[in-house]
């Protein structure tokens, strides 16, 4: 028999580290600080709303933009965070999890030989969409300890092919976040060119220290050049139900949806319905900032004994902690060493760079039961 082969579009991706680590996390027994999601169950209504969904009969296919009702929540909420009115009709997208958005966004925008400005370090799923696509990364560093955008930086990067700047706020994996400087000195830069703005902001509720999230939608300029994406899965302790969404002005819209119909045509109408109604009680997602900044300052108090040096985390739920005064090994030995040998699971930085630059940060996630984040604790503070 004929063996058929196939040329890879994406032969130099492997398994992703979050898998990695999760997987190495299992296979010793690890505590789990390395994959981004919670260890602790979201609201019992949540799951009573689902089963509700289901008994009324919402089983077969929604709209493929997203379910009425849940446009229409999203809608108000854009309005009620940012001052922005969304059509719900025209601007609002239903997607299976924020990354199906991600990849629909850069899919609609993307051809051979444009060039996308990405910040590094970056999340892992944008660089090998933009690829597939034929396009360009352009890398600009994130100034290191504070991870800020060097403006100068980026406008040195904009070429004549710059077609997309891909933005993420609050900033996943280094926790921070931008300011209202950051969207005028954007704007300043794209607004003599044809460049298209992609906004990550699935982190956008839980951000801390009373800070606002200065969203995209904030800047009415760049909103209306924008795709702006989020996550239930986020701010509702839901990742495993894989539900987000993209807001962006019609001409925009019309394109992704070309994309995300033929990807996941719609998302699960029971779980549609649910948040929908979740929504209406606003009460969740104004208290995440404090949850979560409450889990934030907790862990850093029980590290405080340790010899990890926390970098701030303005907002996510990952903290990163610098290790150089503990070990001299490179970030993805120190954090398999720390799996297998010590029992805690985290992240190497220098992953979410191209070329794995190293400055001894390793990712941690507190979104855990203060139980867990406490026997992780005792363990690292030995080190």
């Amino acid at each position: 028999m004929i063996k058929v082969a196939i040329e890879s579009k994406l032969p130099s991706v492997g398994t992703s580290i979050f898998s990695v680590m999760s997987a190495l996390a299992n296979a010793h027994g690890a505590i789990n600080l390395s994959q981004g999601f919670p260890d602790f169950s979201m609201d019992p209504r949540m799951k009573s709303l689902v089963t509700e969904a289901m008994a009324k009969g919402f089983n077969q296919y929604t709209a493929a933009t997203g379910l009425p009702a849940l446009r229409e929540q999203i809608s108000a909420l854009a309005t009620e965070c940012y001052g922005i009115e969304v059509n719900p009709e025209s601007e609002v997208t239903v997607t299976s999890g924020g990354t199906e958005a991600l990849f629909c966004a850069i899919a609609a925008t993307i051809s051979e030989g444009d060039e996308v400005i990405v910040f590094e370090p970056c999340y892992d799923s944008y660089v090998p969409v933009i690829e597939l696509f034929g396009g360009v990364p352009i890398y600009v560093p994130l100034d290191f300890p504070d991870y800020k955008i060097n403006w100068q930086n980026v406008k040195k990067r904009v070429s004549s092919r710059t077609r997309m700047i891909i933005l993420n706020s609050p900033h996943n994996p280094t926790g921070s976040t931008l300011d209202a400087a950051d969207l005028a000195e954007l704007a300043k830069i794209v607004q003599a060119n044809p460049i298209v703005i992609l906004s990550d902001e699935v982190y956008e509720h839980i951000i801390f220290d009373g800070a606002d999230h200065q969203s995209i939608l904030r800047h009415k300029d760049l909103a209306k050049r924008s795709f702006v994406v989020s996550s239930f899965g986020k701010t509702f302790h839901a990742t495993g139900w894989k539900v987000g969404y993209c807001i962006a002005p019609e001409h925009l819209s019309k394109e992704f949806r070309k994309i995300h119909q033929f990807v996941t045509f719609s998302t699960s109408t029971p779980f549609q319905w649910a948040i929908a109604e979740y929504m209406k009680d606003r009460s969740h997602i104004l208290e995440l900032r404090n949850f979560y900044q409450t889990k934030r300052d907790y862990f850093l108090d029980l590290m405080k004994q340790s010899r990890f040096e926390p970098l701030t985390s303005k907002g996510t739920y990952f903290q990163l902690m610098k290790y150089d005064q503990i070990s001299k090994k490179g970030d993805k030995a120190f954090a398999e060493w720390l799996t297998v040998e010590k029992g805690v699971a985290t992240i190497p930085v220098s992953v979410f760079y191209h070329s794995g630059e190293d400055n001894k940060v390793l990712r941690f996630c507190f979104a855990k039961e203060n139980s867990t984040l406490e026997k992780a604790a005792e363990i690292l503070i030995r080190l």
